[in-house]
């Protein structure tokens, strides 16, 4: 995921301008067929689109072929990451300047855009088994959708629930405007969405189980989301791993999304196995229960030490709003 308006402030072990090379499949002759699985236990799916999903970043391919060009992009990122300007503000400006209509703007997405080479066979594998499978955005709803359908049918493409803001873009697109989901300064709150999600999943069971959460990203800014998962997946080699492994996060890195299928059915079984899906999951976050305690404003300060500080600006983006880098030495100030 990289530092854009489509998807927030970021990631910054990449360049404002870096594109991820796809990487081969993972899956081999002797890879299990995505049949379904004899398991009980709910599973929910939460996914990044922008760089994990998709290899590049949608809204980097419109900026800067028909709005304010790669060069102004690179500075607005800076100005997020400096806390010189909010996301939001950076994002209107970005999504302002785009002077192409909406069908023109996709056929530049099209050609641009690559699809992790696994991501549909483990998508089926999700359809078979039952798995609700959601995009988890800062983007917008009508590109998301737009760029699902035409890379896995629009058959298959209605089987994602895409969670994410909304946009008012006119005809002759000479008017791009989002529509914020939450009213936050990140736009969409993706802890939030998570959140209800699984609370939902709960009430609506109707023996009893309790739902597991796979969520899957690349970038610092899913940080607030992945907090909320049972199990987190992060692409290898880039920031969220690299966070993870610095702050001793449990995660599985992940090349293709063949690894991750490969993991899941791993978990399905194990879980089956141990629990018959009654209960806790085998693999359960009980952060996860507390942090859904202390989302709050007045809850920051009791746990304001115990967070890493690269972390605040995403957990609480209203109160925590200067970041100078890691080695800056300029701590965040509420």
């Amino acid at each position: 995921m990289a530092p854009s308006a489509i998807t927030a402030p970021l990631d910054f072990s990449l360049s404002s301008n870096s594109s991820l090379k796809v990487p081969k499949s993972s899956f081999h002759v002797n890879t299990p067929s995505p049949d379904k699985l004899a398991t009980k236990r709910k599973i929910i799916c939460f996914s990044d689109f922008d760089g994990t999903i998709f290899m590049q970043d949608t809204g980097h391919v419109l900026f800067d072929s028909h709005g304010c060009g790669a060069r102004r992009r690179e500075v607005l990122d800076q100005q997020i990451k400096s806390g010189e300007r909010s996301f939001k503000e950076v994002s209107e400006e970005m999504w302002g300047s785009l002077n192409v209509p909406f069908e023109d703007g996709f056929e530049t997405m099209k050609t641009a855009l690559d699809i992790d080479p696994d991501f549909q066979t483990f998508h089926k594998f999700c359809i078979n088994n039952n798995i609700p499978f959601n995009v988890i955005s800062a983007g917008l709803k009508p590109i998301l959708r737009k760029v699902l359908n035409q890379f896995l049918g629009e058959e298959e493409s209605a089987h994602i629930d895409i969670v994410a803001n909304d946009a008012q873009i006119n005809t002759p697109g000479t008017e791009w405007k989002p529509v914020w989901l939450h009213d936050c300064d990140l736009g969409h709150d993706k802890a939030r969405s998570i959140t209800e999600s699984r609370q939902t999943a709960t009430v609506e069971s109707e023996d009893g189980t309790i739902p597991l959460i796979v969520f899957i990203g690349d970038g610092v800014s899913d940080l607030p989301a992945a907090r909320q998962a049972d199990v987190l997946f992060a692409r290898k080699g880039l920031r969220l791993e690299e966070y993870c492994i610095e702050n001793k996060i449990a995660y599985m890195p992940f090349e293709t999304f063949a690894d991750i299928q490969k993991e899941v059915m791993k978990i399905m079984k194990e879980d089956q196995d141990k629990t018959g899906g009654l209960g806790m999951p085998v693999k359960s976050n009980p952060r996860a229960h507390i942090w859904r305690r202390i989302s709050s404003k007045n809850s920051v300060p009791l746990y304001l030490v115990a967070t890493p500080r690269e972390e605040k600006m995403f957990l609480w983006p209203e109160a925590f709003t200067e970041y100078q880098g890691k080695d800056a030495g300029i701590p965040l100030t509420a």
